[in-house]
């Protein structure tokens, strides 16, 4: 019978050939401490992390369904996304919103099924947009006034409180004995920041808000009205921006690599070189080479707010809505509101400890 000895790291199993070191047989004998050693090295080669092996099937299986399942599952259910604007007065937020979804979300609605109550200098309207059978509900939350009072000093606290309850709120129902079979989702899911095109340097109040928001949600600083710049002061004004968020330790959406489920390194790298979008909102469409653009008419002739070669819109909207939209939601939900959720669990558990200690 094979035996096991014992030692602080690991037990070693003695196989029956040892046994035969009582018999004094030279041949089939080996010395007990290189027996060990080698089958401890073949123990050693046997817990090695195990890579599951891709097999190949005799027949059709129809595992690549799962994929239509689950796109039904999501036609059926719709789609919550909810993007938070913030940024001074006059940089064309609400225009830019509107030309985003092709419509005039930036509206308030009506329909009480869709609002979402307002807190304290935040404004949000919600709406349903469906497109080839697939249903978005959308919630815009604004900042109106934002940045406009001679003293500005923690002008963030109500967006950071904003964006915190509804993490709260989500939690409150999550923890909930019963819950819903679906769980309203109001969690922030990206921040449009919009920076005026001074082309010179970011604020100091712009960098002080987004220092405090890159740490509660997806954080996509825009160049608002990229039009009033040349092509050469928009990239200088890009390089200045980005060296300010460098600076100031500044984390903006895509960064969070290792925590993300997107793999598409080459889009993603795109992506954070472009940041931050110089971008142009426009309700107005004109005729040209017999088709309607959407666009803004100058002294200087016609931009076009899709050409890629007059802004960085079209790519902004392809990655908020096209490529990322989904990541942005997961990544909200895995690293932002886990986030949360872990802070709020270990205050009141710690609470819970000291009641007890009282008792």
């Amino acid at each position: 019978m094979a035996q096991t000895l014992s030692s602080p790291t690991k037990n070693l199993l003695i196989l029956p050939t040892v046994e035969k070191l009582e018999e004094g047989s030279a041949k089939e004998t080996k010395s007990l401490t290189g027996y060990l050693n080698d089958n401890v090295n073949g123990m050693e080669t046997e817990t090695k992390p195990q890579f599951p092996v891709i097999l190949e099937t005799n027949g059709y299986v129809g595992i690549d369904t799962i994929q239509e399942q689950i796109r039904k599952r999501v036609v059926k259910q719709g789609y919550q996304f909810n993007i938070l604007v913030v940024g001074a007065s006059g940089l064309g937020k609400s225009t830019l919103i509107d030309t985003l979804f092709r419509s005039e979300v930036s509206r308030k609605i009506d329909n009480d099924e869709y609002k979402v109550p307002v807190t304290t200098q935040i404004n949000t309207v919600g709406h349903v947009i469906e497109e080839k059978g697939m249903t978005l509900r959308l919630t815009i939350t604004d900042t109106p006034g934002f940045g406009d009072n001679v003293n500005n000093d923690k002008c963030w606290i109500p967006i950071v409180e904003y964006i915190e309850a509804q993490y709260e709120k989500y939690l409150i129902e999550e923890q909930c004995i019963i819950r819903k079979k679906i769980i309203p989702d109001s969690r922030i899911h990206c921040c449009l920041y919009f920076i005026a095109p001074t082309g010179h340097s970011v604020k100091e109040l712009d960098l002080q808000v987004m220092k405090h928001l890159d740490k509660c949600v997806n954080l996509i600083p825009i160049i608002a009205k990229a039009d009033t710049l040349t092509l050469e002061e928009r990239v200088s004004f890009k390089r200045r921006i980005k060296k300010d968020l460098a600076k100031h330790g500044i984390v903006v959406y895509s960064t969070h690599d290792g925590e993300r489920e997107f793999n598409d390194a080459e889009l993603d790298k795109k992506i954070r070189d472009m940041m931050p979008f110089a971008v142009v909102g426009s309700r107005n469409q004109y005729p040209l080479n017999n088709r309607n653009v959407l666009g803004r008419r100058t002294q200087w002739g016609l931009v076009e707010v899709e050409n890629r070669s007059h802004c960085e819109f079209a790519d902004l909207r392809d990655m908020l809505i096209r490529t990322h939209m989904h990541d942005l939601v997961q990544v909200t939900s895995s690293i932002f509101y886990e986030k949360f959720r872990l802070e709020q669990l270990s205050q009141t558990n710690g609470q819970s400890k000291v009641d007890e200690s009282s008792l």
